[in-house]
């Protein structure tokens, strides 16, 4: 066995003794595709070529971790010193991925989150740094079982599994699987985020593009669901992070007009017709009852008071 050789191995055997979790490989629609490995890594710095695939390229050799004082750095995007993959997956919007992870240990339970990036082109040439990521799946502590997503994702053949939203619109994507194990998070700096990204392809009709939010903004050191002790009586977990896409975001509800009560408008009474327009003038010759009506149009006069005016004249 050759030096190089040697140096691969012992390099393979540190990465699966030391680093707690990494994505292997996974599953979308059906079909296999394989994620980086940290076997890789070593085939690199000895000089050798690793194989293409889907899953990006990452120095998580230590205990795997990036830990919450690092959120505002770019190792917590993709892992530490992440590069893009040069190749990409395919699945169909509301298909489903299925993440692979290698041994993960029970002792570090945690929520299993997982978002997605528009590339806005060919993902193997994306500046990370830019990427916006919206949360698509999110799984923490089912109250019922007393049951940590990371721990179910153990009894599932260390598998976890997402659905692709169908709405989503078809184009390239960045996936953002990850682990938070929370064992040590009853301290500040205490959690371990395992970032994983693998380079998918969405396909169909969907036509929705969330806004999201960029990889160095998606938790602080302090909120609930980072600084959390899990060793207590728990009744409830929030998950950390932005709101799940198509849950708790915020809707402009439609306005509704508000009834007003438009007076109406009251009618003028008509202008009188020249037909009723009363004479001012007497008749030149008249009996007594033509002058009591002409008083009755000019003056109005009750007749009975006209009758008597008539009668004292």
């Amino acid at each position: 066995m050759s030096f190089a050789s040697k140096l691969i191995t012992l390099g393979a055997f540190a990465s699966t003794a030391l680093a707690h979790g990494t994505v292997t490989g996974f599953v979308t629609d059906g079909t296999y595709n394989g994620g980086f490995k940290l076997d890789y890594y070593y085939m690199k710095v000895n000089g050798q070529t690793p194989p293409a695939t889907a899953g990006w390229y990452a120095e998580n050799l230590d205990n795997g971790f990036v830990e919450p004082n690092s959120y505002g750095a770019a190792d917590i995007i993709c892992h530490k010193n992440a590069v893009a993959a040069t190749s990409t997956a395919s699945v169909k919007a509301g298909g489903t991925v299925d993440f692979q992870w290698s041994a993960w240990p029970e002792s570090h339970i945690g929520p299993v989150i997982t978002y997605i990036a528009p590339c806005n082109g060919d993902c193997s040439a994306v500046d990370k740094s830019t990427l916006k990521f919206t949360k698509i799946a999110a799984d923490g502590y089912d109250v019922a079982t007393k049951t940590w997503a990371a721990v179910a994702m153990i009894a599932n053949n260390n598998t976890a599994s997402v659905t692709v939203p169908s709405s989503i619109k078809a184009g390239n994507y960045v996936f953002r699987h990850e682990i938070i194990a929370l064992h040590g998070a009853g301290s500040e700096n205490g959690a371990q985020n395992y970032p994983q990204c693998v380079n998918i392809e969405i396909t169909g009709s969907g036509t929705e593009e969330p806004a999201g939010v960029l990889g160095t903004e998606l938790y602080t050191t302090t909120e609930a669901g980072i600084l959390f002790n899990p060793y207590t009586t728990i009744t409830s977990y929030e998950i950390p992070g932005p709101a799940l896409f198509g849950a708790g975001t915020e809707t402009t509800p439609t306005p509704v007009a508000t009834s007003t009560t438009v007076p109406t408008a009251t009618a003028a009474p008509p202008a009188p017709t020249a037909t009723g327009t009363p004479s001012t003038t007497l008749p030149e010759t008249f009996t007594l009852d033509t002058f009591i009506s002409w008083l009755k149009e000019v003056g109005g006069a009750p007749a009975s008071k006209a009758r008597r005016h008539a009668r004292a004249f």
